[in-house]
């Protein structure tokens, strides 16, 4: 997992404010979670707990936020502080996480594309269904492996690009380059096909996996604002999974 978020904490806290994320992931996330009333929910790689903090405000009655980052960790933590919703937010790396309990829901925002490898891939696939209770879900937004590198570009109007050097195999580097104001930076992906993906997750025990494109929100309304946004649905940058163990 190549990218030091410690470095970048603060400028990826911001870049979660762009209105893609509201309109397109965030509407599209929520909308596949559904009821989370009294459910007990796992965000990994949850960064500063953006998604946390939604959760258990949907109604969850626990969530665990983990972050191998102790930078995003701190804010997480430092929010938590402000506004104390009762979220348990933890520094550790998903591949080796074991915490003696398993949850209703397993929530992760860009996990997956941090594996390098198929069997890197298994073994957080793995740490997913060692903490999920059977018959129960883990819904994740993720690079998308169906998008061809010709549509990268396509996204600079939405404030991010996709990059790659040369041609996009198995385990090619990926990077996802935001732009904030005068300022950008950059994550570290790898493409893994949907192949490799759904090897990983049924040999990890998922028993039925399900690819969305992301929805725009119904929220935003007229011709010319849901045409702005044509670009990014034709050939989507992400993708969410729906998996039930």
């Amino acid at each position: 997992m190549a990218t030091n978020y410690d470095e970048i904490a603060e400028e990826y806290q911001r870049a979660k404010q762009q209105p893609w994320r509201l309109h397109l992931e965030h509407f599209t996330l929520f909308k596949l979670l559904g009821d989370l009333q009294g459910k007990s929910v796992l965000d990994l790689a949850c960064g500063e707990g953006f998604y946390s903090r939604f959760l258990k405000r949907r109604g969850a009655a626990r969530v665990v936020g983990v972050d191998i980052s102790e930078g995003m960790i701190e804010l997480a933590r430092r929010e938590e502080a402000k506004t104390t919703l009762g979220i348990d937010y933890r520094v550790h790396d998903v591949r080796t996480l074991a915490l003696d309990e398993t949850f209703d829901v397993v929530v992760a925002a860009y996990l997956l594309n941090y594996a390098q490898t198929g069997k890197e891939l298994l073994t957080i696939c793995t740490a997913i269904t060692r903490h999920l209770k059977p018959g129960c879900r883990f819904v994740t937004v993720n690079n998308n492996p169906r998008q061809s590198e010709e549509y990268f570009p396509t996204t600079r109007a939405y404030g991010f690009i996709k990059r790659a050097e040369g041609p996009v195999r198995e385990g090619t580097p990926v990077d996802y380059v935001f732009y904030l104001d005068e300022e950008s930076f950059a994550i570290t992906n790898y493409h893994l096909s949907v192949a490799t993906h759904e090897q990983a997750l049924k040999a990890a025990g998922f028993r039925q996996i399900s690819w969305h494109d992301p929805e725009l929100s119904p929220e935003v309304v007229g011709d010319a604002e849901r045409q702005y946004w044509s670009a990014f649905l034709a050939h989507p940058p992400v993708v969410f999974l729906d998996c039930v163990k």
